[in-house]
Order: C-alpha cells, then structure tokens, then sequence
C-alpha cells in the first residue's frame, strides 16, 4: 500500500512540475536582478539605439530556429532595434553572467544596456512585441546623461 501512495504521490508531482515549466516556456518575466547595464563590448556587437534582443542559441536547439525568425521579424518591424544572437558554447562568461539556464534564451535590453525582460524557451512573437515595447518606452540611461553644449 505504501508503494502505491509514493507512486501517486510521485505522479502527480511530476505532472504539477510539467503544468507549471508549459506554463512558463517562452513567457517574458521582468528581470529580478539588478546588473550593470549591457555593453557592445560585452555582446561583441553593436547595441540597437531604441532597444536590443539578445538571443543566447546552440548548435542543436530546434527552438532556436523558430527564435531567431522571430527575433529577427520584430527587430526588422522597429527602427533602432536590434537582434543579436549568441552562441552559449562559445560565450560561457554571459551564460554565467546572465543565469542562462537553457535555450533559447532571450533577453529584452532597452536603449541603455538594462535588462527589462527574460524567456526561456521559445517565445511567442506577440510576447516579444510587447516586451521590446516595454523596453522601448522606458527612458534611456544614455539619453538622460547631461550633455556638453550650453
């Protein structure tokens, strides 16, 4: 009888488990952290003016694909946005340095290099859309610095 109990018990863990990581596959959740905000230099690319997807991908990751088609149809549809993709094997630091757990993972910057949103997993592109609008209302860092003419 105890067996049987453990057994349900572990069956309707794992089927919570998997209820709640579907849920959460690819949803944008506002970034918890504050970090130091995002360089070129860090990415090895240019930042976008208005607001950047940065994509961290793999060699073997189907949702990649579909991540980066999306990306780059959003980037395309908004001046000053970027998509930038980077390779997890190859970038170790930022995997590190952004918790990327898996991928893809995509993180919304906006114009001065904050991190405003996060997805694992393959995002959906009406998340993406709103997300990056998020980011590109939101005041820029850069935009706000004073400026040297009088």
């Amino acid at each position: 009888m105890t067996g049987i109990a453990v057994l349900v018990a572990t069956l309707v863990a794992g089927v919570v488990a998997g209820v709640v990581m579907r849920h959460r596959n690819g949803r944008p959740r506002s970034e918890r952290k504050e970090r130091a905000p995002v360089t070129g230099d860090d990415l090895g690319a240019e930042l976008g003016e208005r607001a950047t997807l940065v994509q961290f991908s793999t060699a073997f990751c189907q949702p990649c694909r579909a991540t980066r088609r999306i990306l780059g149809e959003v980037a395309a549809m908004v001046p000053g946005v970027r998509h930038v993709e980077i390779d997890a094997e190859a970038r170790l630091d930022l995997v590190r340095r952004f918790d990327v757990l898996r991928t893809p993972t995509v993180l919304v910057l906006d114009g001065s290099g904050d991190i405003v949103t996060r997805a694992s997993g393959q995002p959906r592109k009406a998340d993406v859309i709103a997300a990056l609008g998020a980011a590109v209302d939101r005041p820029s860092h850069r935009s706000s610095q004073p400026s040297d003419k009088v």
